[in-house]
């Protein structure tokens, strides 16, 4: 596994142990214990970082942080064959991937301009270009980014009011496809959010689903990416849950780069994304992130979301408190 280096930056504080037939990964990171959550080490961000690659080169190191869809073994699997083929194309630069513990580190790593190159989910787009980060790609199909609300198939839920008095689950206040717009759909289908339901915010995609499947919440939010990886994964725990709502479709997740860090690794890392798609082993990356292509995208995109939250703050509640 030799992303988890760049994830972790201990390899020798992960260890695995099953139980029953089930890998579980037990993570012992930055002083704490975690299940299946892992981090690196911060970096400042003071300026470029150089170092030594194997044929003796200097090369400027960046940081490439993503949201946290999953724990951060599952996040090097996912994202960590695409940094190894741009790494490979690109000379003179190398960018490693920056896992988080939950949301709120990542947003604190964006408020604090420490990773050079961002995914962040379409909310976290808008706070990201406050700070001087730019759009420069969307990760996958605008029609593909939407809330997804799941519940038991034996739960008799049939329509939203169903859920009155009963608890939900969400990765964080700040998803936008698990949170934000799974409770606008409900709000605006006879659901007070703030009153009728007990929110519980749960830490992850996965999370949320599997609230479900325990019994923990009468209904989970996630998004299509989540739900289609929790199918393939846990097809058992999945097939006795079930789609029950989806929202509309909004625009898809930002690659973003610092405002200090342009000129080629901008022009590259552009290139390298929305032409991935014409080649086989680029259609192998992009099929194990679970999209079909990059596409150009700028700041302007992204208008479509701050109406959006503005609507959403107005009728439901503040994204952030």
């Amino acid at each position: 596994m030799k992303w988890l280096y760049r994830i972790s930056g201990l390899r020798k504080n992960v260890r695995f142990v099953r139980r029953g037939d089930k890998p579980w990964i037990i993570a012992l990171c930055c002083g704490m214990v975690m299940i299946g959550v892992g981090c690196k080490p911060e970096h400042a961000s003071s300026g470029p970082v150089y170092r030594t690659n194997s044929v003796g080169r200097q090369e400027v190191l960046y940081y490439f942080a993503v949201n946290p869809l999953y724990n951060p073994v599952k996040l090097g699997e996912v994202y960590q064959p695409l940094l190894e083929e741009f790494n490979k194309e690109i000379a003179g630069v190398t960018i490693e991937l920056e896992a988080s513990r939950d949301m709120a580190q990542f947003e604190q790593k964006i408020r604090s301009r420490q990773p050079e190159v961002i995914r962040p989910n379409p909310w976290q787009t808008l706070v990201a270009i406050q700070l001087g980060y730019h759009v420069v790609a969307m990760e996958g199909a605008a029609e593909d980014f939407k809330g997804l609300i799941i519940v038991r198939k034996d739960s008799g839920i049939t329509q939203p009011t169903d859920l009155k008095g009963r608890s939900v689950s969400y990765p964080s206040p700040t998803s936008f496809s698990g949170a934000i717009m799974p409770q606008f759909f409900l709000q605006k289908n006879g659901v007070n959010v703030m009153t009728d339901i007990d929110n519980h915010y749960v830490g992850s995609q996965e999370s949320s689903i599997m609230n479900v499947f325990l019994k923990l919440t009468a209904a989970g939010a996630t998004w299509p990416l989540s739900w289609r990886a929790f199918m393939k994964e846990h097809p058992t725990e999945a097939a006795e849950l079930k789609v029950i709502w989806e929202t509309d479709s909004l625009i898809n997740s930002s690659i973003m780069i610092r405002d200090d860090i342009q000129g080629k690794l901008q022009e590259d890392l552009v290139n390298f994304l929305i032409h991935l798609d014409k080649t086989g082993k680029g259609r192998e990356i992009l099929a194990n992130i679970g999209i079909d292509r990059y596409r150009s995208a700028s700041d302007r995109d992204y208008d479509v979301v701050r109406k959006y939250v503005d609507e959403f703050e107005k009728k439901v509640r503040r994204v952030e408190e």
